[in-house]
């Protein structure tokens, strides 16, 4: 049922030019303007460094910006109150959605590597291209329980979209996207280390530059799974408040 649902929401989504212009132009800017400054150092290695990172960090943007408004849009469209009644436990819709719209990150993904290749002559190596599409799935899947968790979070505010936005660009810094995790302070580390985004980029430029990811992969898989968990278990609490205090439309 969950592959199903994955399916569905992903077709539907594919074929929104709002989603494909989001997806596939936008991160294309920040890739740009990072290409332009790692390009200053004169290094092909930094360029390759930034590359995998502007092409992974629009996955990211994709759930940040998106995924925290999940809900107001099923409410927007009237059908949140019939998704809350369907017998199937709330999560399971959830994380299918959330899932499909990590997936376009893949569009973000390809087009940024390509615009890279074209434009400012940057090869990405692959050393184990197994283990590298492995590492970019398990990234995806991560990251869009990332997205279930941020969604059920603040579904009771109106705004969700706008503080969605607030987590993006904090997340290309703490993930370590474009800056190494090791020009941080300790404690801004420690939160890196918390999101399975960072261990997912690792685990990619791992078996882009020939090391072992396993370790990154499973700590990304973990720790996501553990973001999943909490986020069902929010869900089931955040609905039973709303039906008890009769909130959940917020008209």
């Amino acid at each position: 049922m969950l592959v199903i649902a994955w399916w569905l929401h992903l077709k539907m989504l594919a074929v929104s030019v709002f989603e494909g212009v989001f997806q596939v132009i936008w991160p294309l800017f920040f890739a740009t303007t990072a290409f332009l400054v790692y390009r200053q150092a004169d290094d092909p290695e930094v360029m390759v460094y930034a590359g995998l990172g502007a092409a992974v960090m629009g996955i990211w943007s994709v759930i940040a910006t998106t995924a925290s408004g999940v809900l107001q849009r099923e409410r927007w469209l009237g059908t949140l109150e019939l998704l809350v009644a369907s017998p199937t436990r709330f999560a399971l819709i959830l994380v299918p959605i959330t899932t499909a719209m990590a997936s376009l990150g893949l569009y973000s993904l390809c087009s940024t590597l390509l615009w890279g290749w074209l434009l400012f002559d940057i090869t990405i190596p692959i050393a184990h291209p197994v283990l590298f599409a492995l590492s970019i799935v398990v990234s995806i899947l991560s990251i869009a329980l990332i997205g279930f968790l941020l969604s059920v979070s603040v579904v009771r505010y109106r705004t969700a979209w706008a503080l969605g936005n607030l987590l993006e660009y904090p997340g290309w810094l703490l993930c370590g996207f474009l800056v190494p995790l090791t020009l941080f302070p300790t404690w801004a580390t420690w939160i890196s280390y918390a999101l399975p985004p960072t261990w997912g980029m690792q685990a990619i430029r791992d078996s882009a530059s020939g090391g072992s990811p396993w370790r990154d992969i499973l700590v990304c898989l973990a720790l996501g799974v553990v973001y999943g968990g909490v986020g069902a278990l929010l869900s089931e609490t955040v609905l039973r408040s709303a039906r008890r205090h009769a909130t959940l439309a917020l008209t």
